[in-house]
């Protein structure tokens, strides 16, 4: 295939070339469970599930891996808050946050781990730095030796004497070294605490990842992602500690997406600034949800705004509509791929320059507005172009539910079943519509129509007579 991917590592793009012929592993860092997801969140969740379908539409047999954290800093101070214990509150919040990716049309994970599930192997990884004198046990606590790891700071690009760990660290007093960080935490009174070599405690942050994924992908993995807020400390000390034990590549190319805006702010629990994800896919909806965050390139800032999501949910609908008017006009007339053609070819040539998702948008846009050019002949019953029509439909659902997850099948299907069910109620409404049109009582004409479009019914006059349909939610 000629995908070619930015590598936040190489600072380029370049082809993607995976370990394995005819497959390609994937892993992305999931969440810390500790409360529920919010819009930030869904963005790396439907970048890298993009990027997934697309390897797999393509032909690769993807296996993708996406952790969960449920052992944290955070985690147990929400169990304290809530009087519950920590495991409670990783429960809760990975079945919440499972729940909420269901609804947002992310496939699970072909691999979830947790991180609690896999504590003999952050050991064993920590022993081999014990080990090499590359960390070492300090009261309890094992922390790495970043200076020992030559090529520290490769991937965010900064100088070692400039850096600062931030979260996820011990006491400065047990370090050799300020910028040094633990893989292993001595046990504190009422925190959750496991055995290890070096007395009770909990694992760090960073080795769990480093951990989890060279165990489900091995080394040299083909794809790393999350955003780009984990490119410091988190995804350099992954890559640290497994490439400071193995000497061998931690993953070939890492993948990286912006973050969503509120104003001029990242959207953060800790700033206070979020949107709850499981309100905004039961307020937009799936495919329009989506369609907002395929609206900018996935490594650019993405500004959460009411109007960015209305003009996604009129894009929706304008697929949703040609789908929908295509079908009709092509009955059981067999599809002509020739015409989706050139329309695949622009799709395919944008996902495959990084996954250039407003590019792929565009290519939607041209089919739908190539088949609405041909549905009047199609309407009239022209053979050629209803089996044009047919063609572009199913290539739009092809890469628009299939690779994009925009859901248009879905809401087809939804609005069909409250057409039935309405269906007697709008022909007598239409009926009367119609004779008040031959009486030329067009105020009534016009009245009826009216209270169909309030109630979300959108009526189109046709030369073979007035056709409905419910307007899509």
């Amino acid at each position: 295939m000629a995908l070619v991917l930015y590598d936040t590592l190489r600072r380029e793009k370049a082809a993607f070339e995976p370990r394995e012929e005819g497959k390609a592993s994937i892993y992305v860092c999931g969440p810390t469970v500790q409360a529920d997801a919010h819009v930030g969140h869904g963005r790396a969740a439907v970048v890298f599930d993009v990027l997934r379908r697309y390897l797999a539409w393509s032909g690769l047999e993807v296996t993708f891996v996406q952790n969960v954290t449920d052992v944290d800093d955070k985690i147990i101070l929400r169990a304290r808050r809530e009087r519950t214990s920590p495991s409670i509150i990783a429960t809760r919040y990975t079945r919440a946050w499972n729940r909420t990716m269901d609804a947002l049309g992310v496939s699970p994970p072909d691999v979830q781990p947790l991180a609690t599930g896999h504590l003999l192997q952050m050991q064993e990884l920590i022993q081999t730095l014990i080990d090499q004198d590359k960390a070492y046990e300090r009261g309890g606590n094992v922390l790495f030796r970043v200076r020992t790891f030559q090529e520290y700071g490769k991937l965010s690009r900064r100088q070692i004497d400039d850096m600062q760990q931030g979260d996820d660290i011990v006491d400065a007093d047990v370090k050799d070294d300020p910028l040094d960080f633990a893989m292993w935490k001595a046990a504190k009174q009422g925190e959750p605490a496991w055995p290890s070599p070096w007395g009770p405690g909990r694992p760090g942050w960073h080795i769990e990842c480093s951990a989890m994924a060279t165990t489900h992908l091995g080394a040299e993995f083909d794809i790393h992602g999350g955003g780009l807020d984990l490119v410091f400390p988190h995804h350099e000390n992954e890559i640290a500690q497994h490439e400071a034990a193995h000497g061998t590549t931690f993953a070939r190319t890492w993948v990286h997406n912006g973050m969503v805006q509120m104003g001029d702010d990242k959207m953060s629990k800790s700033i206070g600034n979020v949107v709850s994800l499981e309100e905004a896919v039961n307020e937009w909806g799936q495919g329009p949800l989506r369609l907002w965050y395929l609206s900018a390139h996935h490594r650019s800032p993405l500004i959460f705004e009411s109007d960015r999501l209305r003009d996604a949910t009129i894009v929706h609908r304008r697929f949703v509509t040609f789908l929908r008017s295509a079908r009709r006009a092509a009955g059981d007339m067999g599809a002509d791929p020739e015409a989706a053609a050139p329309h695949l070819d622009a799709f395919r040539s944008a996902m495959d320059d990084d996954v250039n998702a407003p590019q792929a948008l565009a290519a939607l846009h041209e089919l739908v507005t190539d088949g609405n050019e041909r549905l009047s002949k199609a309407e009239a019953g022209h053979d050629d172009a209803r089996a044009a029509v047919a063609g572009l439909a199913d290539a739009l659902v092809e890469i628009g539910d299939r690779v994009l997850g925009l859901a248009l099948t879905a809401a087809l299907e939804d609005a069909a079943t409250r057409e039935q069910q309405i269906a007697p109620l709008v022909a007598q409404l239409l009926e009367q519509r119609a004779a008040a049109r031959r009486d030329k009582d067009f105020a009534t004409a016009d009245a009826i129509r009216d209270q169909l479009s309030s109630a979300g019914i959108v009526v189109e006059d046709r030369p073979g007579g007035a056709r409905w349909h419910v307007e899509e939610t």
